[in-house]
């Protein structure tokens, strides 16, 4: 959680500007709103920002944002904090009938909110200038940023260029061409090893989940079908037995809005915590890519350092008038090289304190997770219990 503003022992809010208040950064998404028609609609949301923080222009601001705000948001800060994982985006939905659908944008909202507030409450994310304009512009000015930067999702043309890179590259390694370069260091095998597993074991547990909403639903719509059914039958009677059906309708009427309600907090609690963590992992995995390719640049340009200077040497030995300029264009290489090491040293100890911070909020946020899976099925099998167990005495007696 982000930091709150801190009250006085009078219970009175200190000013915002206050020197001795404790610095704080809260936003929240919020009232989203469908804008436009057809292919062109989209939802809007209002992004509150309250913060005590110096480099913000006042203590409350309000803008109003799209998913392509948050997405360019997130872009930015990947290209910019290379080995911190950054935090993941909802999945912008492919089908068209439920992009619209209140629990689809509720969803949506709140995976929003945590994706921005999992920025603000980090020590090194919340600095970012990114932040700030993303918080602070006018839609003018957005949607001019978010035009001008394409951010790393690639055009279909690059994306086709970069597979016909990876392409040439494994032929070059299948023909003996190249070796490829990789890190073989045992704990940075041993995280990646356990990441992959995570996301493939998270990816199943949430599908899984998916399966349990899907029978609570399919099972609500089912009784509360069976229920109209049976009241109707039991207005065909007109004795015992017909009131004692019409009680059996309502009860299966009643346990189906157990079911729908469960179905729900079933998605809201269980099944979106576990899908937001496998977009975490993913999160961690692109990281893991980019340190892997730090590594292959740093070693490349050791190599290349090491021809320089046998070209340098030579051309020292032979008295070359091309002397000059081969050591203007080590030094520059050289520079270059310290530059990425330093690169990927910081990526280094970045994932480093990453994977203890993604620890220890995974230990958290799955307790709670299935703690409140738990709860929900205890409380939805005690309501059905309940309801079925009351009608009982009523089924009996016209059964004797």
């Amino acid at each position: 959680m982000w930091m709150e503003q801190q009250r006085s022992p009078s219970g009175s809010s200190q000013g915002p500007r206050s020197p001795s208040a404790q610095p704080y950064l809260s936003v929240s998404v919020t009232d989203p709103v469908k804008l436009g028609n057809g292919v062109q609609a989209y939802i809007s949301y209002r992004v509150v920002t309250k913060t005590n923080l110096p480099e913000y222009q006042g203590p409350e601001k309000i803008v109003i944002r799209r998913y392509s705000d948050f997405v360019w948001l997130h872009d930015r800060l990947f290209e910019n904090y290379k080995g911190i994982f950054i935090p993941p985006l909802p999945e912008k939905s492919a089908v068209e009938k439920f992009r619209f659908s209140a629990e689809f944008i509720e969803m949506r909202r709140q995976a929003l909110d945590l994706f921005v507030n999992r920025i603000a409450s980090h020590h090194e994310l919340r600095q970012s200038e990114d932040l700030r304009t993303f918080l602070q512009v006018d839609e003018e000015v957005m949607e001019r940023l978010r035009s001008y930067e394409t951010g790393i999702f690639k055009k279909p043309g690059d994306l086709m260029q970069i597979f016909k890179d990876v392409q040439s590259k494994v032929s070059d390694v299948v023909l003996g061409k190249e070796k490829p370069v990789e890190e073989s260091h045992p704990e940075y095998e041993k995280m990646k090893h356990y990441i992959f597993e995570l996301e493939n074991h998270l990816a199943e547990a949430q599908k899984q989940a998916y399966r349990l909403v899907k029978r609570h639903r399919e099972l609500g719509n089912s009784l509360s079908d069976f229920g109209k059914a049976v009241k109707l039958l039991g207005a065909c009677e007109e004795n015992a037995l017909g009131k004692a059906f019409s009680e059996l309708g309502a009860k299966s009427e009643l346990v189906a809005v157990k079911l729908q309600k469960e179905a729900h907090e079933l998605l809201m609690h269980f099944e979106e915590p576990l899908k937001d963590y496998v977009r975490a992992v993913q999160s961690i995995k692109a990281t893991i890519g980019e340190r892997a390719t730090a590594f292959r640049q740093q070693c490349e340009l050791a190599e290349t350092i090491k021809l320089k200077e046998i070209n340098l040497d030579k051309l020292m030995l032979t008295r070359s008038d091309k002397v000059r300029e081969a050591e203007i264009e080590y030094r520059e290489l050289k520079a270059e090289s310290e530059e990425a090491i330093r690169r990927f040293e910081t990526i280094v100890r970045r994932m480093n304190e990453e994977m203890v911070r993604f620890q220890e909020k995974k230990t958290t946020d799955m307790g709670v997770a299935f703690h409140e899976f738990a709860k929900g099925q205890s409380r939805l099998a005690n309501g059905i219990a309940d309801a079925w167990r009351s009608l009982l005495p009523k089924l009996e007696a016209c059964s004797v």
